[in-house]
């Protein structure tokens, strides 16, 4: 049960927004720009990111939901979804993927923890300011989203088919969802 009456069953960050969509339609615009958005790094990449950091945070409903958005973006590569969370450094991604998400590991822990040598090593695999940039906001804003969701203690579901359903949703797309209708 959420810590602020909120509508029941609504999952997550909907619920929150729903609560205050003065606040959350700058998130949902934030994460639009930040996954959605004209970037070299895929749809895909930038959902792996993200749910990459909320699973470091053990942030269940962040990790399910986007981590099934990455899937889909995927096709028929998302297994790598997995294999990114079970063990980035043994997993397929590429090698520039595995240094900008050990560089969003860092950001996860603390800010101040990602090195020039973090960097330079990502520039060396091919990635550009833009994408280090990207890769930096995405974790932040992540490690944010993750901590408003567990912060509220937000409805997390358990059937991984809820989640199924809701990447096929986010693979499309951030809007404000609209508010439920009165009862």
């Amino acid at each position: 049960m959420a810590h602020i009456k909120v509508e029941e069953n609504i999952p997550g960050i909907r619920s929150l927004v729903l609560f205050r969509p003065e606040t959350g339609k700058p998130l949902y615009d934030l994460a639009q720009v930040l996954l959605r958005g004209p970037s070299s790094l895929s749809e895909a990449e930038r959902e792996l990111i993200a749910a990459y950091v909320s699973y470091r945070n053990e942030c269940i409903f962040c990790m399910s939901s986007h981590a099934a958005a990455a899937r889909c973006l995927y096709g028929p590569d998302k297994n790598l979804v997995d294999e990114v969370l079970h063990d980035m450094q043994q997993s397929g991604a590429s090698d520039k993927l595995k240094a900008l998400l050990h560089i969003a590991g860092k950001v996860q822990v603390l800010g101040r923890e990602v090195t020039p040598e973090d960097i330079a090593a990502a520039r060396m695999l091919g990635a550009d300011d833009r994408e280090i940039h990207d890769t930096v906001l995405i974790a932040a804003a992540f490690s944010m989203f993750n901590r408003y969701v567990d912060g509220l203690a937000s409805f997390t579901p358990t059937d991984p088919a809820v989640y199924e359903a809701m990447g096929e949703r986010m693979a499309k797309g951030y809007v404000l969802p609209a508010s439920p209708e009165p009862k």
